[in-house]
């Protein structure tokens, strides 16, 4: 029942071993500080972005072309100012990452306003590369009754929606928000695609579950990966000190009109799938292949006996079969 519990007297010792704790490591805390982007407001902005990529499926319904321009001109305002105060954060935490104790300038402002108009400018050219998505989604999928599901249902259509969003973001330098967007969307989905992969049109990710997409993925037009798919980094190079250098090309590059199926795995950065290529289920690939070609798995042998039925003697089986898929 409430109020049947009351830490009492204990109360102030564990105040003080907690925040004793947030000064022991810096790595876990932002005390002291003023500025960082508001992960609530970007999952706001996100949803707003929705709204406005696919009218009538998110947010308001009932739209009509009567009332779909009040609708937008309703939805930018609210949109713009959210966004120009995330990237406001975002840019002061960047300078006061690098400079700390120093006030945020004044031309974090108007950056981040300048890069508020330019985004919100590009959002019918990011419209454009999503219908592509959808078509690319309804045309792969022969269980898909119409786009109207694909938009509803999908999750990886709904990833790669935030993707080209958070993309746009990135490629404009904007800190912190990008990732944060697309790690929301892999939460909700379970498809992680990071904000500076590059890829291209008509891009389809069928059932989507556990995909994994890094951060300097090339992939062309009209392709298409199954779920469980990963295209990462075979390794990665270190200094002298042991630290990691960033910043260079560690993910695959696939060319356009390529499957890759179910499971496969993908890796280092001067792997190449040529076009048209097909790269098989549960492949691990390290290498790259030419344009129309195919890779696979040798078949594996399957064991099958047959059993008793419940009412007769234990006894072995009366026939093994064994034979290649």
């Amino acid at each position: 029942m409430a109020g049947k519990f009351q830490i009492g007297e204990r109360l102030p010792a564990m105040v003080d071993r907690i925040v004793e704790s947030y000064f022991s490591d810096e790595r876990t805390r932002h005390i002291d500080r003023t500025h960082l982007p508001n992960r609530a407001e970007i999952i706001c902005i996100i949803n707003l972005l929705l709204e406005l990529a696919y009218p009538g499926y998110y947010g308001r319904q009932g739209l009509n072309r009567h009332n779909v321009r009040f609708h937008v001109g309703e939805l930018l305002p609210r949109l713009g100012e959210k966004l120009y105060d995330q990237i406001y954060q975002a840019l002061c935490y960047q300078q006061e990452t690098a400079s700390p104790g120093k006030p945020c300038s004044n031309s974090c402002e108007e950056k981040a306003r300048e890069l508020t108009l330019a985004f919100l400018d590009r959002l019918p050219a990011i419209r454009e590369m999503l219908a592509g998505d959808v078509q690319a989604a309804y045309d792969g999928d022969p269980a898909a009754i119409n786009t109207d599901e694909v938009i509803l249902a999908y999750p990886g259509v709904l990833a790669i929606t935030v993707y080209r969003f958070a993309h746009e973001l990135y490629e404009m330098g904007v800190p912190l928000i990008p990732r944060t967007m697309t790690e929301y969307a892999h939460q909700l989905t379970g498809v992680d695609i990071h904000p500076g992969a590059r890829i291209g049109r008509n891009f389809f990710i069928d059932h989507a579950t556990g995909v994994v997409i890094g951060e300097t993925s090339e992939i062309g037009d009209h392709v298409k990966l199954y779920q469980g798919v990963t295209l990462g980094a075979l390794s990665f190079a270190k200094d002298e000190r042991g630290r990691l250098i960033r910043g260079q090309k560690r993910h695959p590059t696939v060319k356009d009109r390529v499957t890759v199926y179910a499971n496969a795995t993908v890796l280092g950065g001067d792997t190449t799938l040529g076009e048209n290529s097909v790269v098989g289920a549960s492949v691990f690939l390290t290498s790259s292949i030419p344009d129309n070609a195919m890779v696979r798995l040798k078949d594996p042998e399957l064991r099958i006996r047959k059993m008793r039925g419940k009412d007769e003697e234990p006894r072995e089986p009366d026939w093994v079969l064994d034979f290649q898929i």
